[in-house]
């Protein structure tokens, strides 16, 4: 619905998402009243980051004269004027440095909140008025999707600093503790010619909407594989950290023999059919090794996962052999800045984890991170 429904799906989504936003704010000002936090390159301080949000939703939406033009508008035509004194200064990600954001004037929780609301009745008031056309929707399917990444990212850092969040706003409606396959099952995909990525081969990608980088989408082949059909749990990884002495990824310790987890601050008895979870590329690529298995390619990921009826899928964020690239034909999109400056430095994740959005889990998208992460909630599955 958040890619391909209609104005009045959009609108519903936009409020469900700026529901959870407010809910993780107030949990947030509950447990860290100062709304501090380290400056660290994994991190952005709060307030920062909930401006941003509706700073982008402002400028792609109201402020953006050519918003109905979607992918054809102009990236740098001149914008309305903004309802909030130097938020540009303040909140544009593509300009202002990442250090410094803990050094910006930054409004305070009221007026961020008040920020909030009247750019999100702004974005509403000129949704309704917009025909049912992908072209005509396309900036209002892609400050949703912003938000509900913002919101994960409000999570994850919330579980690297300790911060408590009530579970109704920290994870996707039954994405936690799904009943697992068979620890050893896996699945056999046959060798096929597979649709790689969003769209026909030109640059309008299919109906609804399309991050510029799935597209184009183009044809790859496959030979036979056979991939987990689940991904890796901690029954299944734990092993390796004892016959290995590899390091124990963060938030996970083993006290009197006993294996225990880290959430948001206080520490619980591991679940061993629980995906392994905050694991770096190298941690993946470390049991592959060890296991005699090797992580899957995007492609084999993609292709398992629309075509495998038990593939289980959503927990975790799934580290896969490929880099982040731009597949043949790639254009970016107005937001110019959301893949190109990233092509070659960062992987390709696959998937969804527990915190995502319901808005954002699709079998196209490619998310992206630098190998070494394990702050964010990420995993891994493996094939043959």
């Amino acid at each position: 619905m958040s890619r391909s429904g209609q104005a009045a799906d959009l609108a519903q989504c936009l409020q469900a998402t700026r529901a959870r936003t407010l809910g993780l704010m107030d949990a947030w000002a509950a447990a860290l009243p100062s709304l501090v936090v380290p400056q660290a390159p994994t991190l952005n301080p709060p307030l920062w980051e909930w401006g941003h949000v509706a700073w982008f939703q402002d400028w792609w939406v109201a402020r953006n004269p050519q918003r109905a033009l979607g992918i054809r508008s102009d990236p740098n035509h001149p914008r309305l004027p903004s309802r909030l004194a130097q938020a540009d200064a303040l909140f544009n990600s593509s300009n202002v440095a990442h250090s410094a954001r803990w050094q910006l004037p930054l409004p305070d929780l009221q007026a961020t909140r008040q920020y909030l609301a009247s750019v999100l009745e702004d974005t509403l008031a000129l949704l309704r008025k917009m025909p049912h056309k992908d072209e005509a929707l396309y900036f209002w399917r892609l400050v949703l999707l912003h938000e509900d990444m913002h919101n994960e990212a409000s999570v994850y850092m919330a579980q690297a600093l300790g911060v408590p969040l009530p579970e109704a706003w920290a994870w996707r409606a039954g994405s936690r503790h799904a009943a697992c396959p068979t620890l050893d099952a896996e699945l056999a995909v046959p060798a096929q010619r597979w649709w790689l990525g969003s769209g026909p081969a030109d640059r309008s990608g299919a109906s609804g909407f399309a991050f510029d980088n799935e597209l184009v989408g183009h044809s790859v082949d496959l030979p036979a594989f056979h991939m987990d059909a689940a991904a890796v749990t901690w029954a299944r990884y734990l092993p390796f950290l004892e016959a290995t002495g590899h390091a124990a990824p963060p938030h996970v310790r083993q006290q009197q023999g006993l294996w225990q987890q880290c959430r948001f601050g206080q520490w619980l008895a591991l679940d061993p059919q629980a995906a392994a979870v905050h694991l770096s590329y190298a941690d993946a690529q470390a049991w592959c090794d060890w296991a005699g298995r090797r992580l899957p390619t995007e492609a084999q990921w993609e292709c398992a996962a629309a075509t495998q009826d038990g593939l289980v899928w959503g927990e975790v964020w799934e580290w896969t052999a490929s880099n982040f690239e731009a597949y043949p034909g790639f254009v970016a999109h107005p937001y110019i800045d959301y893949s190109a400056p990233w092509f070659g430095t960062h992987r390709v994740l696959r998937g969804a984890c527990a915190a995502t959005s319901a808005h954002m889990v699709n079998v196209r998208y490619r998310n992206f991170f630098t190998p070494g992460r394990q702050d964010i909630f990420s995993g891994f599955r493996s094939v043959r």
